[in-house]
Parts: C-alpha cells; sequence; structure tokens
C-alpha cells in the first residue's frame, strides 16, 4: 500500500480507459502502464460500429451486438442496397468490449478506478493525481474526449435500442441512412441495426454545426417508426453522442493523445474503431523498441480530401443528401467497406470524384487549399 503523501512513480499512464485506451492497454506487451477510469463498462455502454472482415469479427465475437453482411442508404427516390461476402457492417457493445478488456489485463498492465486531476505535464510525462494518490509518469497517453470548437461540423444523435410488438420485415438489412425525414436544420437521417426482428437500434442522426434539443431527436425517431407503424413495446435504454468531424486540438502539447483526441476519428464519417485499432497496434509496437510517439492516424491526401468533402458539406448542407447517394451508388460493397474505412485506392476514389456533383467540391477544395487549418 502507498501513502496518500508519496509520489507512485510509473512507465506509462494512459488516461481513459475507453475504446483507445483500453486498446493501447491489451496490446503493450510486457511494457508497465496504468490505465486511469472513473467509471465502469455498464456506465459507458453505447453502440460502436465498424466493417468488419471474418478475421476481425472472429475476434471481437464477445463483444459483437449484431453484424450484416448487407446494408442500405435511402433517400425519397433510391434504395442503394450492398451485399459482401468479404466485410460485414458490425455493431460492438462497448459494454461487452470494455469488459473483455478490463477481464484480460494481466501484470504488469494495471486498472485504476479513479479520474486524473491537477495533470502537470511536460515532455512528454508529468505529475497528476488520482483517487487522492499522487502520481508521475515517464510517458503520458491522454484519450479524454476533445473539447469542440464553435461552430465546427458535428455529428450528433439520439439513439433507442428498442423491442417492438412486432415483427419487421428485412431484419437482415443494416439502414445506414434513411434520408426521408425533416432536412431543414441540416443533414439528418435515421440510422436502423435490426439485431433481431423485433430487437432494434434506432437513431436520429444529425450533421451540422449546432445541437439539437434532445427531444427534437427523439421526435425523429418517433415520427419515423409511426410512419412505419412500428410500435415499441419497450426501451431499453437511450444513447446521446457528439463527434467532432473537424480536426481537433489537443487538451495539452505535452503529451501525446490517442483515440478521437489523436485524431483517429475519420472527419468525413465520424467512424473511428477500427482506425484506432490500428492505431494503438503499431503504437504498442513502437513502445516495444522505445519509441513513445504517436503514428498517424490517416495520411495527409485522405485528410485534405475529408476536410474538403467536410467544407462543401457545410456550405451546401442541402447537397448532403445527394453527395452520399452519389458515393453509395458509385461503389460495390466491398468498395463502400475501403472507402468508409479510409482503405480506398485510386480506383474507388476515381469512381466517387466522377459521381458527385462537381461545383461544390471545386469550391471547397480551393478555399482548402488556402486555408490554414
Amino acid at each position: 500500500m502507498f501513502s496518500p503523501d508519496e509520489t507512485i512513480e510509473l512507465n506509462i499512464a494512459i488516461i481513459g480507459g475507453g475504446s483507445a485506451g483500453m486498446a493501447l492497454a491489451t496490446k503493450l506487451n510486457g511494457s508497465p502502464a496504468t490505465v486511469f477510469e472513473p467509471s465502469t463498462a455498464a456506465e459507458r455502454d453505447c453502440s460502436w460500429a465498424l466493417w468488419a472482415n471474418k478475421s476481425q469479427l472472429k475476434k471481437l465475437s464477445t463483444s459483437v451486438q449484431g453484424s450484416w453482411d448487407q446494408w442500405r442508404i435511402i433517400d425519397h427516390n433510391h434504395e442503394v442496397v450492398h451485399q459482401s461476402d468479404h466485410y460485414c457492417y458490425t455493431a460492438l457493445s462497448a459494454e461487452k468490449y470494455l469488459n473483455h478488456c478490463e477481464t484480460n489485463l494481466k501484470a504488469p498492465i494495471n486498472l485504476v478506478r479513479a479520474s486524473v486531476e491537477n495533470l502537470v505535464a511536460k515532455s512528454g510525462g508529468g505529475q497528476f493525481e488520482a483517487g487522492g494518490q499522487h502520481y508521475r509518469a515517464k510517458t503520458i497517453y491522454d484519450s479524454r474526449p476533445p473539447k469542440l470548437e464553435d461552430n465546427s461540423l458535428c455529428q450528433h444523435f439520439i439513439g433507442w435500442e428498442i423491442i417492438l410488438a412486432e415483427p419487421i420485415e428485412n431484419a437482415d438489412i443494416a439502414t445506414l441512412m434513411d434520408f426521408r425525414v425533416d432536412q431543414s436544420r441540416g443533414l439528418h437521417f435515421i440510422y436502423v441495426l435490426p439485431y433481431s426482428d423485433r430487437h432494434l437500434l434506432v437513431e436520429s442522426t444529425m450533421i451540422s454545426t449546432h445541437i439539437e434539443d434532445k427531444d427534437w431527436y427523439r421526435s425523429a425517431i418517433s415520427g419515423w417508426l409511426a410512419e412505419r407503424n412500428m410500435q415499441v413495446q419497450s426501451k431499453v435504454r437511450e444513447e446521446f453522442g457528439v463527434i467532432s468531424m473537424a480536426t481537433v486540438a489537443p487538451h495539452n502539447s505535452e503529451i501525446n493523445h490517442i483515440g478521437a483526441a489523436g485524431g483517429a476519428v475519420r472527419l468525413s464519417s465520424g467512424y473511428a474503431f477500427s482506425t484506432i485499432q490500428t492505431q494503438m497496434s503499431a503504437l504498442a509496437a513502437s513502445i516495444t523498441v522505445g519509441s513513445p510517439h504517436l503514428p498517424k492516424a490517416f495520411s495527409k491526401r485522405l485528410i485534405f480530401m475529408d476536410k474538403v468533402f467536410n467544407r462543401a458539406l457545410k456550405a451546401q448542407p442541402d447537397q448532403g443528401v445527394s453527395f452520399f447517394m452519389a458515393t453509395a451508388r458509385a461503389l460495390d460493397a466491398d468498395q463502400f467497406s475501403h472507402f468508409m474505412l479510409g482503405n480506398a485506392g485510386v480506383i474507388e476514389w476515381l469512381k466517387v470524384i466522377y459521381a458527385i456533383p462537381k461545383r461544390p467540391f471545386i469550391k471547397a477544395a480551393l478555399k482548402q487549399c488556402f486555408s490554414h487549418d
């Protein structure tokens, strides 16, 4: 036992035991580290999603809530359905994933159930307090969410996990975007994951610079369900989230940031889980050979293209539906998966560029070339 007045020396401190923090902790091979996380896995339960191949599905099997080899995007005029033999759109239970990670932590990795406070960072490490104890770490990785800048583009949503009174048709297809909803406040869509023919996750998602009152999203979900005569028998839970679609500034430039704060969120889509896993694997390998620096999550070219996309969307939100529908129509299932994962090749990019409306993107690209972000 340590005295509260004593300072505990650490090799690596990981602040935050979420997706990035726990991924890094579980991938470290023999490097002593301590994870600081105040909340239990149950308190942080939500749905994470990715396009997973068969190998990934096997590795994540204890956390999978549902997976679909078919997915669709819908507007008032078209329905694009993709079916893949190589990828499944996969929903994970954050609670199950984090519980699995915590259960499998082994020495020299430790978990402290406390918040980090009074952090004084210096040269990649620093001093702080947690649970009334003083700590000093040689290297700190901070995964706490970044601060959102005013008027920045965000993806924000409320989701209901529900049990329906009656079964639905097509429970084997995930609906990634249903644009047949109110578009007056920004790009708006309903996202539906049928875990079974009666057990669904339904989200009202907006991409805009203004976060709505929570009842607005709830009303959108209720309206979408009512239009389809879907009666809710019971509501399992509700989740609310805000994902920045802009480049984020770190809390403290003296330490490394991982997860969303480390640039692992795909700016044009908000997806992050796959990128975090890849980035944390690379970071753990670097730490093993004595290099504590965080590898880049995305290439400069991809970040530039995503910024152009978001700039065009922010300037002309009324064109957002056509942007996403054109992209979905231009690519087959595997190409779409590669594109959303940030792994698209030249052919996929050329197909997308050819399909989308040209004028708003040319304007956005020119402005991005001369911007300072």
